[in-house]
């Protein structure tokens, strides 16, 4: 008798911009997939804002659809522009009227947290010739 997994209840969205160029999503992908080898009983999404599928009202109508509950929206961009200060509500806003059923969270922009910060400065700083 085999047993089938319970469906993940969670769900992460990685946010991020999007580019016309298909290889600037490597990155986000990257990230995506170190999240789904540390977690990989939470389902662990990509979106973007324009230029590159899925977009996130797309996912989160997924989301919905596979019988998700709750979903944190972590945005990808170094700092609260415009696209998340003013775009991104309005998208989760959006997607509240059509998928009450949905617990959406969103967090600050990750460049805005300082580990992140510290690790870009350690790696900044790595570039530098050794004396």
């Amino acid at each position: 008798m085999s047993q089938t997994s319970p469906v993940p209840q969670q769900a992460l969205i990685l946010f991020a911009h999007g580019a016309r160029d298909p290889l600037w999503a490597t990155p986000f992908e990257a990230l995506q997939q170190i999240l789904r080898q540390q977690r990989p009983a939470l389902r662990v999404g990509l979106a973007f804002l324009e230029l590159m599928q899925p977009d996130l009202p797309g996912l989160l109508q997924q989301l919905a659809a596979e019988g998700i509950r709750e979903v944190s929206v972590v945005p990808v961009f170094l700092g609260q522009g415009g696209h998340v200060r003013r775009d991104l509500p309005a998208l989760i806003a959006q997607a509240q009227q059509l998928h009450p059923q949905l617990v959406i969270t969103v967090a600050q922009a990750v460049g805005e947290q300082p580990q992140v910060l510290d690790a870009i400065a350690a790696y900044c700083a790595s570039t530098l010739p050794q004396p």
